[in-house]
């Protein structure tokens, strides 16, 4: 379906088409009554008569009113209006992180605080026992003012929320690729979970692999598994390691540590709770994580200094015993020579000149001439 600037759907009126959701176009319209402008999502007419779709879309609009989040875009109502079925949603300007990401990777100090707030508004949905499953760069708006917003939740499974909140779409989650004319996959497939790629059930576990691309990408300015065709890129999500040689060098360890736990292949050893993430964000946002690398390096160095000093102590009273050792040992007495006292060292004929601690701390040389 495709409607026109000055459509009416309501009391809304379309303004422009602006983009394509997980079950429907997206219009720009504007509210008659309350003067201000909001997105439409309209499911296609062909598709409002099928009870399933019909019902997936309802169920999305309960996700999305259960969810109450400064970070994930808001819903205000539905809307049917001769045949036309609509969502009306917040309206959030500003280009979406794949735009974002197209010009090249963010700077690492933008990257950090974007992924911050993708994960807090991911956990407000997890604590709600909502699995969005679908994030991905497109789905997540960058306000002018930096606040980031995370969309559609069109493929979003609700557990533990009742059966009118189940499962809002399972066949949603198969391969929906957008195809450039090139063939280079833009769309879901390059950030299905290897369990989700397999078709095997599905948990939040799947976000927190989604949310490890979405990271990997902002920070390198490409995909993490995309290749050239869905064979590849599936075969890529299940099979292949992600290139961290991509990583800026700047990226503190922590981050790459973050991103290898969201990006584990065997669940079991994935990062169990994006909330672990938030914390370790935050920690990388202050500087806490760096600060304790650069206290612990410190301690490292104190450390070694302590136990230089401590074994060049050692090994020059080591070294004076020894050369006490030998002066008695050799009977050596002290002598008058004009104005200076001196010690013979050895009962050896001739002039002992050059007298030194060895390297080894363990002898002590001189030059003796006869």
């Amino acid at each position: 379906m495709n409607l026109s600037p000055g459509t009416r759907v309501g009391i809304y009126e379309v303004l422009s088409h602006i983009g394509v959701g997980g079950m429907g176009d997206v219009y720009r319209a504007r509210d008659t009554k309350l003067n201000r402008d909001v997105a439409l999502k309209v499911l296609p007419r062909a598709l409002a008569t099928d009870p399933d779709r019909l019902a997936r879309f309802t169920r999305e609009a309960q996700v999305l009113a259960s969810l109450n989040h400064p970070h994930i875009a808001q819903i205000y109502g539905v809307q049917e209006s001769d045949g036309i079925q609509a969502l009306v949603l917040e309206l959030v300007d500003g280009p979406t992180l794949a735009d974002r990401v197209a010009t090249g990777p963010l700077p690492l100090a933008e990257a950090v605080a974007v992924a911050h707030q993708i994960a807090v508004a991911i956990e407000a949905a997890h604590e709600l026992g909502i699995v969005h499953r679908d994030l991905k760069p497109a789905n997540i708006k960058v306000r002018p003012d930096g606040v980031v917003k995370v969309l559609d939740f069109g493929l979003a499974k609700a557990r533990d929320a009742g059966p009118e909140l189940q499962d809002v779409s399972n066949f949603e989650t198969k391969i929906q690729p957008a195809v450039t004319a090139a063939g280079v996959i833009l769309g879901t497939t390059a950030y299905m979970s290897p369990e989700q790629a397999r078709g095997q059930q599905v948990d939040r576990r799947t976000d927190i692999w989604a949310f490890g691309c979405v990271l990997f990408e902002v920070l390198t300015g490409r995909s993490v598994f995309a290749r050239d065709t869905i064979t590849d890129t599936l075969s890529a999500v299940v099979d292949q390691d992600p290139d961290w040689t991509a990583l800026p060098p700047a990226t503190p360890l922590s981050l790459r540590r973050l991103m290898q736990r969201c990006l584990e292949k065997d669940l079991k050893r994935r990062l169990r709770d994006i909330g672990d993430a938030v914390l370790e964000l935050e920690d990388v946002k202050s500087g806490r994580s760096t600060q304790a690398v650069e206290s612990a390096a410190s301690s490292s160095t104190t450390s070694r200094a302590w136990r230089l000093a401590l074994a060049t102590v050692v090994i020059g009273t080591a070294a004076f015993a020894g050369w006490q050792a030998l002066r008695q040992s050799a009977g050596a007495q002290p002598v008058a020579v004009g104005d200076a006292s001196v010690s013979r060292l050895t009962n050896y004929e001739g002039t002992e000149t050059g007298g030194a601690i060895a390297p080894d701390g363990r002898s002590f040389v001189f030059v003796l001439s006869r």
